[in-house]
């Protein structure tokens, strides 16, 4: 996915309040062996890319001063009501050191699982995103978790997880449940008022 940004030498919050009024967010590239470099970019663009989920855990083709160099979206600062970005820092990607990434899981095949097709559970997702380390060029988009098996009481671990080649798990605890299925909830029976006894006198209201 390509992006692309221009060199900036305005500096200061003042300069930022400016370049956000022109429709410009400022951001920053560093990392490397190059020194960080201070960036503008159109913000609608931005604004849009950023509803990508791909833009979040992908390696992205940054064009800067006609220049093109991989790197990864690292932070990005929102304001608080405001459908504004105000800062964005990107690293850049070294194609032979591994890369510390977190790759969004993609449930699949609830709906043909025991839990939800036989017994019409409910799935829970304990984790939505998963920390990685690989190389730049087996960085994968998403992960999919397959639910196909999945009962009610039963839960999947980290362990249970299937990565691509070349991709590991930063965290350690192999046990981490990432998602289970629970029976479905029973309604509990109406209350009802019960007839008075004989020679009693029912309540009044």
């Amino acid at each position: 996915m390509k992006i692309i940004a221009f060199s900036r030498t305005e500096q200061g919050s003042g300069a930022s309040r400016r370049l956000r009024t022109a429709g410009l967010t400022p951001g920053i590239i560093y990392g490397g062996t190059s020194a960080p470099v201070s960036i503008k970019l159109d913000h609608n663009n931005l604004y849009h890319a950023l509803r990508r989920e791909v833009f979040h855990s992908s390696i992205l083709d940054m064009e800067l001063d006609g220049k093109v160099e991989k790197v990864l979206l690292r932070d990005v600062q929102r304001h608080a009501f405001k459908q504004l970005i105000l800062h964005v820092d990107f690293q850049r990607v070294d194609a032979t050191q591994k890369v510390h990434v977190k790759v969004p899981l993609h449930f699949v095949n609830a709906d043909v699982s025991p839990a939800v097709k036989q017994a019409g559970g409910t799935i829970h997702h304990f984790v939505t995103e998963l920390d990685v380390s690989c190389l730049p060029s087996d960085l994968p988009e998403f992960i999919e978790v397959d639910l196909s098996a999945i009962a009610v009481g039963q839960s999947i671990h980290l362990s249970d997880i299937k990565l691509p080649a070349g991709v590991a798990a930063t965290d350690s605890d192999a046990s981490k449940a990432i998602a289970n299925a629970s029976a479905p909830a029973v309604a509990a029976p109406e209350a009802t008022e019960e007839a008075p006894a004989a020679g009693e006198t029912p309540p009044t209201k």
